[in-house]
């Protein structure tokens, strides 16, 4: 991304704004996860959305009153300790270069500007009245402060101060991929059918979950710069594949099962997200590739529904009808009814900067929503997990499936391992 794009975006944003109101949209700071040791740091999404940095303790001001229109990025100043212990931060010309905000400065100056801005020191406008911070739980922004309680400290120091969720804000534009958002989406799609070709290739009876969660991603690390994965990588062979979220890749994939794959590689900080479900020993048994059949099915009728105007909750509705008839019609089932018990996820979800992007599911898509489009079905007693998932634009008309280079049609998939 280029620092117009983050101009453009702060721009939106700012013309969202109410009158007399600033944004304060904090990096964050990492969080401990035992002793001294911290958990990875990632700075907060919007934060990373509006500037393009991804370093801690970091600030962005955004000023709307009275017709005028302020920016103000703060940054840490150089720590020669911390650099030789964890590397250069940046500069105060560099994050302005990667930004695109005029007004950089030290992060100590944070709080004497804020002061001015909400007590109307020093401006022609009179004060700000009104706050936007992001007040989603454990939001830390400083080594002891979360912005819930920053928020309150706010409120108790500047009376007819209001303090407001910026997450509707954010959600509005985020849900909208600009053209440039969607190119890096394409781009984290394609390094991940060239992970998932390595992962296909390293299929075979007796090879360990976790052995194919690392083939993907070395692949996809040495393609994207090491830019990583989405999300912590899914491989759940037989049974294991029931579990949505199988946490731990220890088992071994055996002759006659399936193996599910859900996992993604990420680039510029977009992630995206795709399942796949394929023979361990090459080939589909006729029960398995009768619930193949159906699920793929019910994916491809999502991605021809998927449009502008179109809800969530409708593409779930037609999904688990469509799935329940198809499952009653081929001897799956005795009753539709019976289709919660072998489906129970929702079919999508938005995608973007997070994996499970910011997003109102209640509305209805817009032209620019990157989302998921992923049915299931899995039958325990059968020890057959089965799941399909391409990530979808939607376009003016219709949507744009952006993983469709990648491997899904049965007997495309059994001539690839013959050909192996």
């Amino acid at each position: 991304m280029n620092q117009l794009e983050y101009q453009t975006r702060r721009k939106r944003l700012l013309d969202r704004m109410e009158e007399g109101s600033l944004a304060l949209v904090f990096s964050g700071y990492p969080k401990i996860k035992s002793e001294d040791e911290e958990y990875p740091f990632e700075a907060n999404r919007h934060f990373y959305y509006l500037t393009g940095i991804d370093q801690q303790d970091c600030v962005l001001m955004l000023v709307a009153n009275a017709g005028e229109r302020k920016e103000f990025l703060f940054v840490p100043p150089f720590d020669e300790v911390k650099a030789k212990w964890y590397g250069k931060r940046l500069s105060v010309e560099e994050a302005r270069e990667i930004s695109g905000v005029r007004n950089v400065l030290i992060a100590t100056a944070l709080q004497g500007r804020l002061h001015t801005e909400l007590s109307g020191s020093y401006s022609d406008f009179g004060s700000v009245d009104k706050v936007y911070l992001d007040l989603a739980k454990e939001t830390k922004i400083g080594e002891d402060l979360f912005s819930k309680e920053y928020a309150d400290s706010l409120l108790g120091k500047y009376p007819g101060l209001s303090v407001y969720p910026i997450q509707p804000l954010m959600i509005a534009l985020r849900s909208r991929k600009s053209k440039a958002e969607a190119e890096a989406f394409r781009a984290a799609c394609d390094t991940t059918n060239l992970g998932i070709r390595a992962l296909m290739a390293a299929i075979r009876p007796g090879v360990k979950e976790y052995e194919l969660a690392d083939v993907f991603a070395h692949v996809i690390n040495d393609d994207n710069g090491y830019n990583g994965i989405s999300f912590n990588t899914i491989i759940a062979s037989g049974p294991h594949a029931c579990t949505l979220h199988y946490p731990r890749p220890l088992g071994e994939c055996k002759d006659g099962d399936l193996v599910l794959c859900d996992l993604g590689a990420r680039h510029e900080g977009y992630c995206a997200d795709v399942s796949r479900t394929f023979p361990v020993s090459g080939k589909f048994t006729p029960v398995q590739r009768k619930i193949y059949d159906i699920v793929l099915a019910a994916n491809e009728m999502v991605a021809q529904m998927a449009a502008p105007g179109r809800t969530i909750a409708e593409l779930q509705a037609a999904t688990k009808n469509f799935l329940a008839t198809e499952c009653v019609a081929k001897g799956l089932l005795t009753k539709k009814e019976d289709i919660d018990l072998v489906y129970y996820h929702g079919i999508s979800h938005h995608i973007g900067l997070d994996t499970h992007d910011c997003s109102d599911r209640s509305a209805p898509l817009e032209e620019g929503a990157i989302i998921s489009d992923e049915p299931g079905l899995y039958f325990s007693d059968l020890g057959i997990g089965v799941r399909i998932e391409d990530d979808l634009l939607i376009t003016k008309s219709g949507c744009e499936v952006l993983t469709k280079d990648i491997l899904k049609d049965p007997d495309a998939l059994e001539a690839f391992f013959a050909s192996r």
